[in-house]
């Protein structure tokens, strides 16, 4: 049988394993290689560089959400129940991925740090989402007239507590669930006409 063809997403699978065994302070891409019965030289061809390699491996994990929120946020429907959905996709997405895998969590958080422009870019995509939501409900007459970019930077920065990892050891305490209703409620309440 022909061995299975390298590919970046083979390879990105293999680092997020080396990841999760060695953390980001001992991995390599040697360490990547040989999980995958290959050359370091082999990654090397799909990612220039450890930091490439990282880097790759941050926006795909950060990626993983877009899609799901992505079909929240085009649905069909009244704005305001589409916006609340969209938030606890958020919130249920971040506490699902700290809570089933945490050292893999403690390691993405490292890598988010070494990946500013990674992170800036999710975090526009996340507030594009938003705004289209926001313009949505302002065209339907369900929210007030206001500025959908601004809305949404607003909508963001106000739930922070319950998408930034910076919170993450709150996501599972007591009465966490009621905050998150009574921000999402403000929020609304906010945009409505």
């Amino acid at each position: 049988m022909p061995p299975e063809t390298l590919t970046p997403d083979r390879i990105l699978e293999a680092t997020e394993d080396v990841l999760r065994r060695f953390g980001p302070a001992k991995a390599t891409v040697v360490d990547v290689a040989r999980a995958l019965g290959v050359s370091h030289g082999s990654v090397y061809r799909h990612f220039g560089s450890k930091a490439a390699l990282r880097e790759a491996v941050t926006e795909r994990w950060l990626d993983q959400s877009h899609a799901e929120l992505s079909a929240v946020a085009e649905a069909a429907g009244p704005a305001g129940p589409r916006l609340r959905a969209w938030l606890t996709a958020l919130f249920a997405a971040k506490r699902r991925k700290s809570g089933s895998d945490p050292e893999l969590f403690a390691t993405y958080m490292v890598l988010v740090g070494e990946n500013s422009g990674v992170v800036d870019r999710h975090i526009e995509t996340m507030i594009e989402q938003l705004a289209g939501i926001v313009e949505n409900g302002i065209s339907q007459g369900e929210f007030r007239s206001v500025d959908p970019a601004t809305a949404a930077r607003a909508v963001w920065d106000a739930t922070n507590r319950f998408h930034d990892p910076a919170y993450a050891a709150d996501w599972s305490r007591p009465g966490i669930d009621a905050a998150f209703d009574a921000v999402c409620e403000l929020v609304l309440r906010g945009l409505r006409t």
